[in-house]
């Protein structure tokens, strides 16, 4: 399934599964959710019912689901609560080759690899969605681009084999990670708001054959400037979630970002170059979707 959340134009918000490039919109199924009493829960409560709610949103999509077309609506992050965003960074041997190469994205630090750095946390406020755009608070600074496969946590995993672990993985989706360059430690200059874009959708893991066979790319303003695959990673899906287990608890609708490709640099030499209001990114991954993001002043 493809499931989204959507905003009408008058405003109203839903929840629908993306069929044939229109949305049927299946919010009643979100009235058969548990009720919940403070102190709330820190995990996201429709991707922990994905497993039986999934052919209820079936059964109405089929039944009496209105159809909305889909370039009437924006695309809200399809997963509203992550108790966690997560980054997994250098994680394409690419992408560790350019980021020693420009110092902009070196700031000084030494660049090794992802099992020597471990992972990072981006604020939950950074989350939004493909059809929000993105705002650079501070444009006169370079914020980059980084397109990723975004892991949806679909159920509790606590130190977890590698063998073992995308039997907690919901589904898929597109992330982009976008990055302030600076001094700063990564969590810190990842967290702006809408800096953590997720969609179009949550695709289910069922229709991911292999999260290790995806093609991503994308351009800004027309231009290619990152080609890659998840076939290249450093660290698998698998690997990913495993690690993060003996860290940290994952919880039903926890967003990994598995690291960008190469192609984050490009246009460095011989003229400074970064995002700026009023470029246009588009960016694509096999099976998953595209999105599209304008980008405007903070």
């Amino acid at each position: 399934m493809k499931i989204c959340r959507f905003r009408r134009a008058d405003g109203s918000s839903g929840l629908g599964l993306v069929e044939s490039g229109a949305v049927a919109d299946v919010s009643a199924v979100l009235d058969e959710l548990p009720a919940q009493r403070y102190p709330l829960p820190r995990h996201d409560l429709l991707v922990e019912a994905l497993p039986w709610l999934a052919p209820r949103i079936r059964a109405l999509a089929a039944a009496s689901a209105e159809r909305l077309p889909l370039e009437t609506l924006t695309l809200l992050a399809p997963v509203a609560n992550p108790g966690k965003i997560i980054g997994a960074p250098i994680n394409y041997e690419a992408h560790v080759a350019e980021s020693k190469a420009d110092p902009g994205i070196a700031h000084g630090r030494s660049i090794t690899a992802i099992g020597d750095w471990g992972l990072f946390l981006k604020a939950g406020t950074a989350l939004a969605g493909a059809g929000e755009g993105v705002r650079l608070r501070f444009a006169e600074r370079r914020s980059d681009h980084e397109m990723e496969l975004a892991v949806v946590i679909g159920r509790r995993a606590v130190c977890v084999a590698p063998s073992q672990a995308l039997d907690h993985v919901a589904g898929y989706a597109i992330g982009l990670d976008m990055t302030l360059r600076g001094k700063e430690v990564h969590s810190w200059r990842k967290s702006i708001d809408s800096y953590a874009v997720l969609g179009p959708w949550l695709v289910t893991a069922d229709e991911v054959a292999d999260p290790h066979a995806i093609d991503l790319w994308l351009e800004v303003n027309g231009q290619r400037v990152q080609n890659g695959s998840t076939r290249n990673f450093i660290f698998g899906v698998p690997t990913v979630v495993s690690y993060i287990s003996q860290f940290l608890t994952l919880e039903p609708g926890d967003l990994i970002l598995t690291g960008t490709p190469a192609g984050v640099g490009l246009g460095q030499k011989p003229t400074p170059w970064f995002l700026k209001p009023g470029d246009v990114v588009r960016l694509g991954a096999t099976g998953l979707g595209e999105q599209l993001q304008k980008y405007v002043g903070g």
